[in-house]
């Protein structure tokens, strides 16, 4: 990995920096990175059926939501805001706009990692990636303002969702996430009992699985985690992006 920089992962729902991107967080958290993840919601309508079916209040429900995320962005290394503007659906208001805008700005990120732009099954998710490159590209224009200075021009990538064949996601970088793997025990032992992965067993499989973004039990998600396969006596993890324009050579390195 080359120089340390900022990376600006954006998440539609509490739980999707988590086992969408973990593995990208805390790998470049460890290399010096500055890493700030922006929920936009806390994943309290359509993310939390357990919760409700528990009997919560919504706003029972968003603090549990808060409480998971912010523990799992610590264990990552990550700094962590919450927009709380509420999902299903998630209404990008021009306030929201704005809002990201600043961020964009203020942080000045040399990578930012998001959703895919297709979901068959989650409009939230595309929502914020059509926003996410939206503020992007305002926070780039010299009349837009703000007490922010223009940014240049951040590679925009999207983590691998749940369903990739139905999300049109194809696979042109992949990070080895090897070196940092033991943080998802940790991840699970804070968050296993709250349900943020959708999983309630912290076997190898599910925790394999959802570091690739292929949770066992979920609609569609019959096939084998694959993220990593080498000599039987060492295996190696990777986590999987998409680039959304042409990688710069540092960018592949990474």
């Amino acid at each position: 990995m080359s120089q340390p920089g900022t990376l600006l992962v954006v998440s539609a729902h509490a739980a999707d920096f988590v086992w969408r991107s973990g593995g990208a967080i805390a790998l470049h958290s460890a290399q010096g990175w500055k890493v700030r993840v922006l929920c936009l919601t806390f994943g309290e309508r359509g993310e939390s059926a357990r919760l409700w079916k528990e009997g919560k209040s919504l706003e029972d429900i968003k603090s549990v939501r808060r409480f998971e995320a912010e523990q799992a962005a610590a264990i990552l290394g990550a700094e962590i805001r919450f927009f709380d503007v509420g999902d299903y659906p998630i209404d990008v208001t021009p306030e929201l706009r704005n809002d990201l805008v600043q961020e964009i700005r203020e942080n000045r990120p040399n990578i930012i990692l998001t959703h895919t732009f297709v979901d068959p099954y989650n409009a939230d998710h595309p929502r914020t990636a059509e926003l996410v490159r939206e503020a992007r590209i305002l926070a780039q224009a010299h009349g837009y303002p703000s007490e922010h200075p223009p940014i240049g021009a951040p590679q925009l990538y999207s983590f691998e969702p749940h369903q990739p064949e139905q999300c049109q996601f194809r696979v042109d970088l992949l990070l080895d996430i090897t070196s940092v793997f033991e943080k998802s025990g940790r991840l699970w032992n804070a968050c296993k009992r709250k349900n943020i992965c959708g999983c309630t067993t912290p076997t190898w499989r599910n925790v394999v699985a959802c570091k690739r973004g292929a949770i066992p039990g979920r609609t569609s998600c019959t096939r084998r985690p694959i993220n990593a396969f080498s000599h039987r006596s060492e295996v190696r993890l990777y986590e999987a992006c998409h680039c959304n324009g042409r990688p710069t050579t540092e960018q592949r390195s990474c």
